[in-house]
This record gives C-alpha cells, structure tokens and sequence, in this order.
C-alpha cells in the first residue's frame, strides 16, 4: 500500500515521503490515526506541486537549524544526578533530562527529537545523543552526567 506521510513517523519516513507499508498497518494504524494518506495519482500531483513551493522556504529552515546546531555544539550540558555505589545512578537520565537540561541552558528541544543509545543511562561519565533539528540536520550532543556528591 502506497501512502503519503502527514507527520513524522518513526523508523518509517518524514512528513511528506512516499512510502510503502502493509495493508493492515496502513488501513488500520497510519490512516485512522491522521498519520498518512493514501498516494493516489491526484495526490501526488498536489504533493509535487507542494513540494516545488515548499523548497525555497525549506533553505531558510535549514540554515536556522544549522545556526541552531552551532549554537547546540558551543554548550557543555552537565547532568547532576543522585547517585549511589560506586557510579551507579538511582533511576536513570533519558532523553526528557536532557531535554531539561537545555532548556535550562536556554535551548528549547522536543524529547523526540533527542535520541539516546540505549534508551537510558545507568551509570555517571560523559556519553554522546543524536539530535535531529531537521531532517538534514543532525548532530551528535556530547553530554555529562555527574554525581550530586561533592
């Protein structure tokens, strides 16, 4: 089944790409939840004609994301985090963390934007996020997490 995307969907494609799923998860999920549309002749042609439109605005959100990176690149985003033995965390640092750490560095970031390899983070030490500003604009964040213990 052929559909075109309305919003992001993860691991599958961007708003407005093309793709190919099966029937059910398309009929049953992707379609009743406002996430795609089917890609009937007419509607591609609406979505290339949007898309030529699209273009010229899409250059200027590209090098906003990209000052934006820049300005992502220049901080050291530091965690204080409650810990017990050793370096053991109690609980865990997600994507949301971190996402309230920038924001308290003045960088305002949707979690979902935010990935962290391995989902959570158990242990103090410096580790790295991936950061999707756009979908040509990705980075990789270094990032530390550190004990409240002084």
């Amino acid at each position: 089944m052929e559909l075109i995307l309305k919003q992001d969907v993860a691991n599958l494609g961007f708003k407005d790409d093309v793709v190919n799923v099966k029937n059910g998860y398309g009929r049953n999920y992707l379609i009743p939840h406002g996430l795609a549309a089917l890609a009937t002749s007419s509607a591609k042609k609406v979505l290339t004609e949007t898309l030529k439109q699209r273009a010229y605005k899409e250059e200027s959100i590209v090098k906003t994301a990209n000052k934006a990176a820049e300005a992502l690149k220049a901080l050291e985003v530091k965690i204080v985090a409650k810990t017990g033995e050793g370096d053991k965390l109690f609980g865990s640092v997600n994507n949301a963390n971190l996402a309230e750490a920038l924001a308290t560095e003045g960088q305002e970031l949707d979690k979902k934007f935010i990935t962290i390899a391995g989902g959570v983070i158990k242990r103090i030490g410096k580790y790295t996020a991936k950061v999707r500003l756009h979908r040509d604009v990705v980075i990789d964040l270094p990032f530390e997490i550190v004990s409240d213990k002084k």
